[in-house]
């Protein structure tokens, strides 16, 4: 596996937790107003493929991750398949996949462009 070229993927821009006693493999949104804190996670959804494909490009994706020893885990959220990760980690992890030919959308508006 030396590229994941022609794939893009975007961060939620909600943060998650463990849902409790279910670390690893399953989720939940913290609320707004609620503590990220160390614990807290980005999810990183793939908008290049759907499906199937999808799962197999987010496995891929999780294995470039497990690579560098940055601990990840793909589950469904809103109804497809995305890419958990610390976020201590996201940097790591966007630029790992960057080098992989991952691009990272980045989100903007009018009142605060990136």
């Amino acid at each position: 596996m030396n590229t994941l070229q022609l794939s893009i993927v975007h961060r939620l821009p909600q943060s998650f937790r463990w849902l409790a006693g279910s670390a690893g493999t399953k989720v939940e949104p913290i609320p707004q107003n609620g503590q990220a804190g160390d614990n807290s996670l980005i999810a990183l959804k793939l908008l290049s493929a759907d499906g199937e494909n999808a799962w197999v490009v987010m496995q891929k994706l999780s294995q470039a991750l497990s690579d560098i020893a940055v601990e990840c885990s793909v589950l469904e959220c809103e109804g497809e398949p995305c890419l958990f990760v610390k976020r201590q980690d996201e940097f790591a992890a966007t630029g790992r996949l960057k080098n992989f030919g991952v691009a990272i959308a980045e989100s903007f508006s009018a009142n605060n462009p990136v």
